[in-house]
């Protein structure tokens, strides 16, 4: 690049490279500044700084040994502990790209998941044994999978990687838009699609957080994880090894909310992320008032509304150390905050009542009409956003690229408003897709299962308010003439065909299902005769 170049008014500059840190790099910094300090807590394990650096570098070197190079998508199936926090820096470090599916999952989804992204190699938890071998009858492209958490076998991860330790793995070189991670997330019609992250995009995503969600955090801070690592949970946590601070994981799957409180008084835990659901676990639990949370500086919640009436419980259990973001996997949680100072446990006449808070560091969000163009103050549209925390696209699905985004902007499917400060207030949803326990669930994909049950003719899934969920599911359902089912059929019928988080709560069995002039089902119908009919507790 020569300086006639920058200084030419007419042909401007010819980038010479799009070169980045590689994400990985953090970890290193880390285990040259903090070597023996702890850095990650799980059970009985501690992990300083220089371990957990030289354990990914050994993690690196079998996955290497095994044919991963830069670009190589890794699928990871596993639940929290270290090797699935370890795989992660692991793949970044050889410029790979991971691909973590949630440990929830049937065989068949992550079967599903490892086709769409061209999985190369993967890496499964000892104990899901039904997806390791669902996935290595269904797909040829996969050469080896290592097994998490396994004490012996030839597949054994652990085994492996204790034969490298020592063994220094160089980051790769990686540019802007190379691709770090497969962030799976569903669209409208229900299926999921891998959103590319990048470790260019990610690294804003990183200075982001720290900015607008975790200001000020250092090597003496700790976090707990109380979500699965492989969606917003691992975003959060590369925060806290951005500033050296300490990850605490719950000893097991099942969430304990007495183990949650024990380990927030034994580590000082100042930081945690969750969806409100859980918060309002946490603030009702008789352990909140039998542990010292003193430390708790900040509680991130996102994912899902919160009930003003749980939200007011939980500032007067905890204090004003609320944040509330909103934000989708396509952008990496990064459109709106509404920071603690914003939170307020009173009702008042300048209380942000239902609002997710302004634009994020960075961003821009918009709010348009079905033309695209930009509405007034006030006036309900679809959110649409810009900046560099948008994702680089749907891996290998143009079509579905062609309908996120438009002009440039991202378009999240979610309906809202802008007041004239530039708060955002969303009031409904472009599609189905309803929200339960901090997950999102699309109808149509449940509905396609329902549907290859012979007694089923027709079914209409939908989301209806639960105090403790958000929104669980309800399926109504219309039977062929002459047959029989139940509700005990239906569950049992479904259980192996889909992850019980998408499971609906209620089945209704109805004669026929409202229609349209067109003949389509309109869900707000259905939603008014459950409604007329007495709610969910006149369901016969």
């Amino acid at each position: 690049m020569t300086l006639d170049k920058l200084d030419n008014p007419i042909g401007g500059v010819t980038p010479v490279s799009r070169r980045v840190m590689n994400l990985a790099h953090i970890l290193r910094q880390n285990a040259r500044r903090f070597p023996d300090r702890a850095a990650f807590v799980w059970r009985d394990l501690v992990l300083d700084w220089r371990t957990l650096d030289q354990r990914v570098s050994a993690m690196a070197k079998v996955l290497a040994r095994h044919g991963a190079a830069k670009g190589t998508r890794i699928l990871v199936h596993s639940s929290n502990c270290n090797e699935m926090f370890e795989s992660m820096f692991a793949t970044f470090r050889l410029g790979a790209v991971w691909v973590p599916t949630n440990f929830r999952l049937t065989p068949a989804e992550v079967v599903e998941l490892a086709r769409d992204s061209g999985a190369q190699l993967m890496l499964c938890h000892v104990d899901s044994v039904g997806h390791a071998a669902a996935v290595s009858q269904n797909v040829p492209s996969i050469g080896w999978v290592g097994k998490i958490g396994a004490t012996s076998g030839p597949d054994a991860l652990g085994t492996l990687l204790q034969a490298h330790l020592g063994e220094n793995v160089e980051d790769c070189s990686v540019e802007y838009d190379d691709p770090c991670w497969f962030f799976f997330t569903s669209g409208t019609t229900g299926r999921s699609k891998g959103a590319v992250l990048t470790h260019g995009q990610m690294a804003f995503v990183i200075t982001n957080h720290l900015s607008d969600l975790v200001p000020g955090i250092n090597e003496t801070d700790a976090s707990l994880v109380v979500a699965p690592l492989s969606h917003g949970a691992g975003v959060h946590q590369l925060n806290q090894v951005a500033r050296g601070a300490k990850t605490v994981l719950l000893s097991a799957e099942r969430f304990d909310i007495d183990e949650a409180f024990a380990l927030i008084a034994r580590h000082k835990v100042t930081n945690l992320f969750t969806v409100p659901t859980i918060l309002k676990m946490l603030a009702e639990h008789p352990a909140a008032d039998k542990y010292d949370h003193s430390s708790l500086r900040t509680i991130i919640y996102a994912g899902a509304p919160m009930y003003r009436e749980d939200q007011k419980f939980a500032l007067r259990k905890f204090g004003k150390v609320l944040v509330q973001y909103f934000g989708l996997g396509e952008v990496t949680g990064n459109i709106t905050v509404l920071p603690a100072v914003l939170h307020d446990a009173d009702d008042h006449a300048n209380s942000r009542f239902g609002t997710c808070g302004f634009e994020r560091t960075g961003m821009q969000v918009s709010i348009q009409d079905e033309a695209g163009e930009e509405v007034q103050a006030g006036v309900t549209g679809e959110i649409c956003v810009i900046g560099p925390a948008v994702f680089a696209g749907y891996y290998n699905n143009p079509e579905a690229n062609a309908k996120a985004f438009r002009n440039g902007w991202f378009r999240t499917g979610d309906l809202g408003h802008m007041d004239t400060e530039g708060f955002v207030y969303i009031t409904g949803r472009a599609s189905d897709m309803y929200i339960s326990g901090g997950s999102n669930i699309y109808p149509r994909e449940i509905e396609e299962k329902i549907l290859t049950h012979s007694a089923i003719a027709e079914v209409a899934v939908l989301g209806m308010p639960d105090k403790t969920w958000g929104e669980i599911g309800v399926a109504v359902c219309v039977l062929r003439a002459g047959e029989q089912a139940g509700e005990a059929d239906m569950i049992a019928f479904l259980q192996d065909k889909m992850a019980r988080y998408k499971m609906p709560k209620h089945f209704l069995f109805w004669d026929e299902l409202p229609k349209s002039g067109y003949g389509k089902v309109p869900k707000r119908l259905i939603r008014e005769r459950i409604e007329a009919n007495g709610g969910l507790a006149g369901r016969a």
